[in-house]
C-alpha cells in the first residue's frame, strides 16, 4: 500500500516516453529532423471535417457536454460504416463513442480485467496496450507471433494454448498489426479464436488500421464464428481519417459488455468532445475519395522506404519494422556474452540504442523495438506517413547507408 510520497506499484510501470527520448538528440545535430517515431500522417483530414468548420451556428450547443453514448449523427455515421465495411447493421446501443481508442480499451479493460488476471498479447505489438493492461493490475504476457508466422514450423493455436493459465482472462489481436504492417490470415484468426472459445476468453479486437490494407480487404476479425460474444472491437478515426488531434474514436461489442462500458466510461473521460464528434460524424460520411487517395499514397510510401531499407514491404498501415541486428556493434557485457562472441552467437544484451542514436545524430528519429515487445529489442519501427513524400524521401537517402551496413 503506497503512502506519500509513493506512488502505485502499477503506476510505476508506466512512462510518458514509450518510443524515444532522442528527440533533442536529433535536434542538436543542426540537420533536418525527420520524426518517423510516432504514427501519424502529413495529410489533412478532409475540409468538412476539420476543427475550424465546427461553427455553433450550425451546431446549437456545440461546446456543451456530449452524451456519454456519444452524439447522435456520430452514432448513425458508425453504424452507417460499419454496415458498408462489413455487412453487418450494428445496434447503436452496442456502439460507444470513446476519447480515442486508447481511452477507450482502458475503459474496456476496466470491465473485463481484475487484477492479477493475464492478457494474451502475440508481439510485436501496439506499445500502449501493454500499459493499459498493467495499469489495470493485470499481467501482459508477451508472445512472440507476427514476426513468428513465416516460420513453417509455427503453429498459431499451439503457441497461444501454451501460454493460457488458470489466470487468462482475454487475447489481443491486432491486424492490421502495428508495427509489422502483417494482416492475420483467416486460418491464423480462427485458431486464436478456438483457443479464446476453449477457455472462455475475451478477445480485444484492435482495427485501428483495417481501411489501410493495400492488396487485401480482409474480413473482420470479431464477424468470424468463435467470435461472437466474446469480442469488443476498437476503432480510431486518428489513422484511417488523419484525424489523430480529435481524440474520437468507438468500441462495439456484446450487449451486455457495452453498457458496463459505458457505466465505466461515466467515471473516466464522461464524453468525447461534442465539437470533433460533430468533425468525426462529417469524415466517416464524406471521406470515402480521401481514405481511397491516402491508402494509395501510403502504398507508394510503404514500397519506397521498404526499398530504401532493404526490407520486405508492410501488407498494411503506416510502419515498417526492421530487425538490425546485423547493424549492431558487438559489445560484451560481461564473461558469458564474450564467450557467445566468440562463438559467434549474438550478445543477448546489447540492443538497437546505438544505431537509434547513430540515425538521430543524422536527423531521422526512429522507434526503438523494445516499446513493442521485450523480444524485439533488436528492432526498430519507422513510420511513412509522418511526413510528406519529399520529406520522406530526404529521409529516406539519409537512412540507406545507415541500413545497408
Amino acid at each position: 500500500m503506497p503512502h506519500a510520497p509513493d506512488i502505485s506499484t502499477t503506476a510505476a510501470t508506466l512512462s510518458d516516453r514509450v518510443y524515444s527520448d532522442l528527440g533533442g538528440r536529433a535536434r542538436r545535430s543542426g540537420r533536418e529532423v525527420f520524426p518517423l517515431h510516432v504514427g501519424d500522417t502529413y495529410r489533412e483530414p478532409i475540409p468538412a471535417a476539420r476543427a475550424e468548420r465546427q461553427r455553433t451556428s450550425a451546431h446549437p450547443h456545440l461546446h456543451t457536454y456530449a452524451p456519454v453514448h456519444g452524439e447522435p449523427a456520430l452514432l448513425d455515421a458508425i453504424v452507417a460504416r460499419v454496415k458498408q465495411r462489413a455487412g453487418v447493421t450494428l445496434d447503436r446501443e452496442d456502439v460507444q463513442v470513446v476519447a480515442g481508442a486508447t481511452s477507450g480499451l482502458a475503459i474496456a479493460a476496466s470491465v473485463m480485467l481484475d487484477p492479477g488476471d493475464e492478457v494474451l498479447l502475440p508481439a510485436p505489438f501496439w506499445p500502449l496496450i501493454r500499459g493499459v493492461v498493467a495499469s489495470r493490475g493485470a499481467v501482459p504476457v508477451q508472445i512472440p507471433f507476427y514476426t513468428e508466422l513465416s516460420d513453417p514450423g509455427f503453429d498459431p493455436e499451439a503457441v497461444l494454448e501454451r501460454a493460457v493459465t488458470a489466470r487468462t482472462a482475454a487475447i489481443y489481436l491486432n491486424t492490421p498489426n502495428n508495427p509489422t504492417g502483417c494482416v492475420l490470415a483467416p486460418e491464423t484468426i480462427e485458431a486464436a479464436l478456438r483457443v479464446a472459445k476453449r477457455h472462455d476468453l475475451w478477445v480485444l479486437s484492435d482495427e485501428a488500421y483495417e481501411a489501410l490494407c493495400f492488396a487485401t480487404d480482409p474480413r473482420p476479425v470479431w464477424t468470424y464464428a468463435d467470435a461472437a460474444g466474446r469480442t469488443l472491437v476498437a476503432q480510431t478515426v486518428s489513422k484511417t481519417y488523419g484525424l489523430a488531434g480529435a481524440r474520437v474514436g468507438y468500441l462495439h461489442g456484446p450487449h451486455t459488455l457495452m453498457r458496463a462500458v459505458r457505466g465505466a466510461q461515466t467515471f473516466a473521460t464522461y464524453c468525447a468532445a461534442r465539437p470533433m464528434q460533430v468533425a468525426v460524424s462529417h469524415a466517416l460520411r464524406q471521406g470515402d475519395v480521401w481514405v481511397a487517395e491516402s491508402r494509395a499514397l501510403y502504398a507508394d510510401a510503404a514500397r519506397a522506404t521498404a526499398e530504401a531499407l532493404g526490407v520486405p514491404a508492410p501488407e498494411a498501415g503506416t510502419f515498417v519494422f526492421a530487425d538490425v541486428s546485423r547493424l549492431l556493434d558487438a559489445a560484451p557485457r560481461d564473461a558469458n556474452d564474450a564467450d557467445d562472441a566468440r562463438d559467434g552467437g549474438p550478445d543477448r544484451h546489447e540492443d538497437a540504442r546505438a544505431f537509434l542514436e547513430r540515425c538521430a545524430d543524422a536527423g531521422v528519429l526512429l522507434s526503438p523495438g523494445g516499446a513493442f515487445g521485450t523480444d524485439y529489442a533488436r528492432w526498430v519501427r519507422l513510420c511513412f506517413t509522418a511526413v510528406a513524400p519529399d520529406a520522406l524521401a530526404r529521409a529516406l537517402a539519409v537512412l540507406r547507408p545507415l541500413f545497408r551496413g
